[in-house]
């Protein structure tokens, strides 16, 4: 079989190298640049990184909050500078590119989710966090009735890609009744729907036995939180991100080439009262496949 050496490739034009590496990835144009000063030059060049940033970039440069920190003199500064997160919408919503593809993430704040009696202070409360990348965050005080529903559109999202759904939640010291029931988590578009559950805390061992030994004999109505355990073994509870919160898998689906409005919910409707709950938001990222 035929061989391509660096020496055959350095021996082209560097337009046509460029040409032949904007058809690769951010992570294989990068490499080629270590190999020799003639690879750097058609690896960094414009005609490369501009088909690494999305179609719209442009837009989405318009949107930054602080587009002042967006300085570039090329386009690949211009892709390095958005693979940090980069706030848009006036501050309720985040961007990244993944450095090695170049696909499109996005946090949605809480403030663009819609959250059932959410503007009823009596029920949730908003306030600010240093520990959130947004404004402000959403804590629930108490309600027997939990629902959340974000939206996107796939035109925003990098095509033909896999993608995940998460909720970015912590619990507060207070925390009640998030332990009992799964909630019913789902992802619908272009009308196909994936269910699944998930709990919204797991209660460690230790909290469980001063539990028990401060509500006494009314724990005994309870019991058949047992017999729940049992059926609902097996389902997943939140899981520790890098950034210290967690998260909980709301589902997954495919972008496509069109322009499909994805819904990504989460519901909790067992009537049992429950508060301590703090939303940071929805994350649409790639799946690393």
């Amino acid at each position: 079989m035929a061989t391509c050496s660096n020496s055959n490739i350095e021996s082209l034009p560097e337009d046509c190298v460029s040409a032949i590496l904007s058809f690769t990835s951010p992570q294989v144009a990068c490499g080629f640049s270590l190999v020799s000063p003639t690879l750097r030059s058609a690896s960094d060049s414009d005609i490369v990184w501009r088909t690494f940033l999305p179609s719209d970039y442009e837009d989405i440069v318009s949107r930054a909050v602080n587009p002042l920190a967006l300085r570039f003199s090329s386009y690949k500064d211009l892709f390095c500078s958005l693979c940090h997160p980069l706030l848009l919408d006036g501050g309720n919503k985040s961007f990244k590119l993944d450095k090695y593809s170049g696909k499109i993430s996005y946090i949605i704040s809480a403030r663009e989710l819609s959250i059932a009696w959410s503007s009823d202070p009596m029920f949730w409360s908003w306030r600010s966090t240093p520990e959130s990348r947004f404004r402000e965050v959403v804590e629930l005080r108490t309600v027997n009735w939990l629902e959340i529903e974000g939206k996107i559109s796939t035109r925003t999202l990098t095509p033909n890609t896999l993608y995940g759904a998460y909720l970015i939640m912590s619990v507060s010291h207070r925390a009640y009744g998030l332990e009992y029931a799964p909630s019913e988590v789902s992802v619908v578009v272009r009308n196909k729907v994936e269910r699944g559950r998930a709990y919204l805390y797991n209660k460690d061992e230790n909290k469980q036995k001063m539990e028990t030994l401060f509500y006494g004999n009314r724990r005994d109505i309870l019991l058949r939180t047992v017999q729940e355990e049992v059926d609902n073994k097996g389902i997943p509870h939140p899981s520790k991100r890098e950034d210290g919160w967690m998260e909980i898998k709301l589902g997954e689906f495919f972008s496509g080439e069109g322009d499909e409005d994805v819904k990504m919910s989460l519901k909790e409707v067992c009537y049992r009262l429950k508060g301590g709950l703090i939303l940071e938001g929805i994350e649409i990222r790639p799946k690393q496949v």
